[in-house]
């Protein structure tokens, strides 16, 4: 199997800005691997996909080192965010059969299969740390729980996790997939019945194209409930398109050309497609915009492997201004982001 060595060494140059971060102090503190949250997750599972692709053992034992230290430290908070780790664990469980990480598995599962807060109709409202976000639905909530959720059940045969994970799904595509565009919402609220500031955010929308693939994937059925994810999937790229840049990037609020360009979201939108039109989700003449939306963001990528040009952690809003504002800078989910997509090109 031929590796892109250039990618490859692309790749490692960003997420070694989370790894090498840790032995520094100062400036962009908050750039690293050691703590048990998302854009963590999110490099984990990227960089479990290089070592499926390469075979380098190097990623192997920095993940099972990674957990060693994580595992030994108090359990962290459970919310929606912090579930997204556990998905690589579970990843590394099925490749090692190490069966010290059967217990902290499980504790995450039934956590979010029967604990984790729910919406009116069951749906996985989006509890982070420092907020229940009573009654509320976040397109964000698919990748960081629901996928993991899937996963386990494929993994130890529980029917219950893959149905509820089919569920959330078209639950979240139910009510965050806009019917006359294919774009997504930001959020819906069962508290007032409507979608926050009905913006197309695209950090947003990148969730379901980079997590619809993988579920697709994961899941690996054709029925009924594949098939609608997958035509949700193409209505929502088939739209995004349409909005994509000269320069490859994508509006921090999708339909909105004013707005700053986005990297983190373009890596996300690019991945999805790169990956949807490898599976065959959609057809080759697709290939065009994820290659030019990588490419793009590689441009962003600085001498250092710090990825630019990224909007900073971004709450529901309850209008368009609230996304506008929101200042750019270099984050660890930036640089995940980015590692995840580099996975399509090596």
């Amino acid at each position: 199997m031929s590796v892109n060595v250039e990618m490859l060494e692309l790749a490692d140059k960003v997420v070694g800005m989370l790894i090498n971060n840790e032995e520094r102090e100062g400036l962009y503190d908050h750039l690293h691997m050691d703590n048990w949250e998302w854009p963590t997750g999110v490099a984990l599972y990227s960089m479990f996909k290089v070592y499926k692709r390469t075979g380098d053992k190097k990623y192997l034992d920095y993940l099972v080192n990674w957990y060693d230290i994580q595992l030994s430290k108090p359990a962290p908070h459970k919310n929606v965010n912090t579930v997204c780790p556990a998905l690589t664990m579970l990843c590394l469980y099925e490749e090692t059969k190490n069966e010290k990480y059967l217990p902290y598995i499980n504790m995450w599962a039934e956590w979010a299969m029967n604990e984790m807060p729910r919406t009116q109709y069951g749906g996985m409202q989006h509890m982070t740390v420092l907020n229940r976000h009573y009654q509320q639905l976040w397109a964000d909530t698919l990748f960081m729980t629901v996928l993991f959720l899937l996963k386990a059940g494929k993994v130890f045969g529980k029917e219950e996790y893959v149905d509820e994970a089919k569920y959330q799904f078209l639950f979240h595509i139910k009510y965050l997939q806009d019917k006359k565009t294919g774009l997504f919402y930001h959020g819906w609220t069962f508290d007032g019945k409507h979608n926050f500031a009905e913006a197309f955010w695209a950090r947003g929308n990148s969730w379901f194209t980079s997590g619809a693939v993988e579920f697709l994937d994961i899941y690996g059925v054709d029925d009924a409930v594949s098939r609608l994810i997958k035509n949700s999937w193409i209505d929502q790229v088939k739209e995004l398109v349409k909005y994509q840049g000269e320069n490859g990037l994508f509006n921090t609020l999708v339909d909105i050309e004013e707005t700053y360009y986005e990297t983190s979201a373009t890596a996300g939108i690019a991945y999805g497609i790169l990956k949807g039109v490898r599976l065959g989700i959609i057809g080759d003449e697709y290939l065009e915009y994820g290659r030019k939306a990588a490419h793009a963001v590689i441009s962003k990528i600085d001498e250092n492997g710090m990825v630019q040009g990224v909007s900073y952690g971004t709450g529901m809003g309850r209008d368009l201004e609230h996304y506008k504002k929101i200042p750019i800078a270099p984050t660890a989910y930036g640089q995940g982001l980015t590692f995840l997509m580099l996975t399509e090109l090596i």
